[in-house]
């Protein structure tokens, strides 16, 4: 991860130089390995967002503001350079990979993910969850767990009591996740969390012993066949059901149109499909690797809608989409650097909207050891 935007070198608000290194990328987390689990606070109550003070969810002062326009926000684009901490990779790699989430960049997108998961997909999850055969509560494994959104976002929507492991490989993710996550219910019961830090090696059905649910964000499309069939089988020895949230659909409107437009999105899709990554293709693929291990599945959209208001994470994504392109396909760059101008431009005007399209997958593995 980055530091801070304070503490990062900004470039002028007017610059818009193309990346050289990739665009957006979700949560690189596939075969998990469930490390030594580092407790904070498992048996406390953690504050609420409200009880930790206005203008953020988080614990502490990641705010960006205006110094960041001119620059991208690791995980929006990329990052390089002292300070930086990776969260969970998805394969070992060398102290030159670039992370792929900063904190700053896990607070922008933050009310945009909450908006755009489909709540859809909420009630098949709550009867199921509410038909789980002699449990008191339910345990919930957040995979690369980033500074804990998906738990802010769906714990208040579930009843009963819960216990939230969070996985990351960031310590500094971690702190955030267990301090700023919801102590509460829907029907007040409850919630409780712990956290994991580990690296990813072997998901196995005896990793999720006693899971009642795994949740990601932005994971499937970081994936590739195998490591979603890993994931899948995972599940289906564990009778586990998966909730697995906002996944790149590989489709982008931007209004007003550009001529540019689809063939920056054409080249940024063949960007996340690299190296046998699934990218667009990620919830097709997984939810006929969920369905050959018997689940059910279950699919929604789960867009991004970015108007005006949002104008700060639009000019973000647009960084890192155009980076990625222009790294697939070098041709692309002197008018890629043209039509990023403009873009950011009608952006800070707010004269620029966009739908980013994503989708979200709901598996309901056969429950074992009982009948749901």
């Amino acid at each position: 991860m980055s530091r801070t935007a304070s503490e990062r070198p900004a470039r002028g608000a007017g610059q818009s130089r193309v990346p050289a290194r990739p665009g957006p990328r979700g949560v690189p987390l596939g075969t998990l390995a469930f490390g030594e689990p580092e407790r904070n606070g498992s048996d406390t109550q953690h504050r609420t967002p409200a009880e930790q003070g206005p203008g953020s969810a988080l614990s502490g002062s990641i705010t960006p503001g205006a110094d960041t326009v001119g620059s991208v926000i690791p995980g929006a684009g990329p990052a390089s350079g002292d300070g930086e901490r990776a969260t969970v990779r998805l394969r070992d790699a060398g102290p030159d990979d670039p992370p792929r989430y900063a904190p700053e960049w896990l607070q922008l997108r933050e009310g945009a993910d909450a908006v755009a998961r489909s709540a859809e997909l909420l009630d098949p999850l709550r009867i199921r969850l509410a038909n789980l055969p002699g449990r008191s509560g339910v345990v919930i494994h957040d995979l690369g767990c980033g500074t804990g959104s998906m738990g802010r976002w769906l714990a208040p929507r579930l009843d009963g009591a819960q216990h939230w492991i969070l996985h990351d490989r960031d310590p500094y993710l971690l702190h955030f996740a267990a301090v700023a996550s919801p102590r509460a219910a829907a029907d007040g019961s409850r919630v409780t969390v712990e956290t994991r830090r580990g690296d990813v090696a072997r998901l196995t059905p005896d990793a999720l012993a006693g899971a009642s649910l795994v949740t990601a964000s932005a994971l499937l499309d970081v994936l590739t066949r195998a490591e979603v069939e890993a994931l899948a089988a995972a599940c289906a020895g564990a009778g586990c059901p998966a909730l697995l949230t906002l996944s790149v659909a590989g489709r982008v409107e931007l209004t007003p149109a550009h001529p540019l437009d689809a063939e920056i999105t054409d080249a940024f899709n063949a960007h996340q499909r690299r190296g046998g990554l699934l990218g667009p293709d990620a919830v097709t693929v997984a939810g006929e690797a969920f369905a050959a291990y018997g689940a059910t599945v279950q699919v929604r959209p789960s867009a991004w809608r970015l108007g005006p208001e949002e104008s700060e994470l639009t000019a973000q994504w647009l960084r890192g989409w155009v980076g990625a392109a222009v790294e697939e396909r070098p041709a692309l760059k002197e008018r890629a650097e043209r039509y990023l101008t403009e873009r950011l431009e009608a952006c800070a005007a707010r004269e620029l909207s966009a739908v980013i399209h994503h989708g979200d997958l709901l598996a309901l593995a056969r429950p074992t050891g009982g009948t749901a």
